[in-house]
């Protein structure tokens, strides 16, 4: 070849390289850091997660022994009342129909109460159940058969009182959007025991998605492959999952071949992670294809189990969701998210009326979520998979008013100050109460926790030390326990 030929070669491979090409081959290292960024690996770090983006749900070790090897988390959109579920307060009671004291509300910030609102009881009888004595109101019948089995935590507490900030920050470990779920950074950090179907599974009921919408389960800065798919309890699973007519199951496969081959290319000439991710979840489309509807078939049940759960087939419904939550356990799915729409109890109407919506909604999820805890257990799973339920907040031991004047329905405000949380299974100490709120049920006192203590301790239950599973995005290493506040603690209290 003469010199300007091979001088014409060199220019026409120089115009196609990249700013990756560069950097992937660089001799001075500056690939290999490039490449750790890319990956989540930090040089010379040994406990970071290194994934294979051509299989990014392959099951991996986190840093030590899991206790919890998959998560189902029932979040109660709306905020459900302590006041009238777990957290029985005496005294609150004594103060019922009097004038808030001043120092109850001077410097408080409401999403609605203004001026001096009264002062609200429980509204509802409560007894002490099981071995434990736990304390449960009438409004949860069914429940208090499982109450030796459940951890529950009355001092959680947070810094957000609106439902979107305030579910993000329940999820994601911060209350702007961008960062990354739980359920995210299970799947990331521990893959998936199933191949064929999605490692985060979201379930919906109650008519609405959360108020914060589908960044709850979302990847964030985490590859997208790990964000949540939404699946439905009534008719397809997945929207667009069955071919469309005239297409055969041959002819898909020969077009995803055609695809792959593209992405593949795309992959090499540019080193995008996204790309070789994006092939992986067209092949979990295809495979998706026979096994999700297998699994999301509720009428491979007895009868005894739907009778149970109090499940309809064919119908959206809380108690079709936790019967799914228990086959896609069983079935190796790392993590099934669950939202319940409808708890958000102001009293400005028969809906949000303690005595009329709130009701309705106990009786929603009170015979299901026991039953998924018996049918757990007695199935073995429950060991090793952690059940976790609870809102984004409390609720006020005030009568909520909006203009100084009283709702017209019975209602409470938002309260981020104390609300209660149970967990169940996955290496929590069954059968104990774990702190509380003060008299009136209004702040969280005593082994308090925050949003963020609960990532913690949830992230040490599936195996990781939280201050060490980051992920480096934008020059910085995030993490879901929230690098912003370093004093995020495992609650070890309630551990088994």
């Amino acid at each position: 070849m003469n010199p300007e030929s091979f001088a014409r070669l060199q220019h026409s491979e120089l115009e196609h390289l990249t700013r990756r090409h560069f950097l992937s081959k660089c001799t001075t290292g500056l690939g290999a850091m490039w490449l750790s960024g890319m990956t989540g690996r930090a040089w010379g770090e040994p406990n970071r997660v290194v994934r294979d983006f051509a299989n990014p749900m392959a099951p991996s070790l986190p840093h030590f022994a899991a206790k919890a090897k998959r998560v189902i988390y029932l979040h109660m959109a709306g905020a459900p009342s302590q006041h009238e579920l777990f957290d029985y307060k005496p005294e609150l009671q004594k103060l019922h129909g009097k004038e808030c004291p001043k120092e109850f509300i001077e410097g408080k910030q409401f999403a609605f109460i203004q001026g001096v609102p009264k002062m609200l009881g429980p509204q509802f009888p409560f007894r002490q159940y099981g071995q434990s004595g736990a304390w449960v109101s009438d409004r949860l019948p069914n429940f208090t058969s499982v109450v030796d089995d459940v951890c529950f935590i009355k001092s959680m507490h947070t810094d957000q009182f609106n439902h979107g900030p305030a579910q993000l920050l329940v999820h994601t470990g911060s209350q702007n959007l961008g960062a990354a779920s739980i359920g995210a950074w299970a799947t990331y950090g521990l893959g998936s025991e199933n191949q064929n179907l999605p490692g985060f599974i979201v379930l919906t009921s109650g008519g609405k998605n959360p108020d914060a919408g589908k960044s709850v389960w979302g990847a964030g800065y985490l590859p997208s492959v790990y964000q949540g798919v939404q699946c439905r309890s009534e008719g397809e699973p997945v929207l667009y999952l069955r071919n469309p007519e005239g297409i055969s199951g041959s002819m898909r496969r020969r077009s995803l071949d055609v695809l792959d081959r593209l992405n593949q290319k795309i992959a090499e000439d540019v080193g995008d992670e996204e790309t070789v991710t994006r092939i992986a979840q067209y092949e979990m489309a295809y495979r998706m294809q026979m096994h999700a509807t297998d699994a999301f078939e509720l009428k491979q049940e007895p009868d005894s189990i739907h009778q149970l759960y109090g499940t309809q087939p064919g119908k959206e419904s809380f108690a079709n969701n936790c019967l799914l939550a228990r086959r896609l356990a069983e079935r190796g799915v790392r993590y099934i998210q669950l939202f319940h729409w409808g708890w958000d109890s102001h009293g400005a109407s028969a809906s949000e009326a303690l005595n009329k919506g709130f009701n309705e909604r106990c009786k929603e999820v009170d015979r299901p979520m026991t039953a998924l805890l018996k049918d757990l257990k007695q199935r073995g799973l429950l060991e090793d998979t952690l059940v976790v339920w609870g809102g984004e907040f409390g609720r006020t031991p005030m009568l909520e008013n909006r203009g100084g004047n009283d709702n017209p329905f019975v209602g409470r405000d938002h309260n981020p100050g104390g609300f209660t949380l149970w967990m169940a299974g996955g290496g929590v100490k069954p059968g104990i109460s774990f702190g509380e709120t003060d008299p009136i049920g209004y702040e969280a006192i005593k082994d308090k926790v925050s949003i963020h203590d609960l990532h913690a301790t949830m992230m040490h239950l599936m195996g990781f030390d939280h201050e060490k599973f980051t992920y480096l995005s934008q020059g910085a290493e995030q993490r879901l326990s929230n690098i912003t506040k370093p004093n995020s603690k495992v609650v070890r209290g309630i551990l088994g």
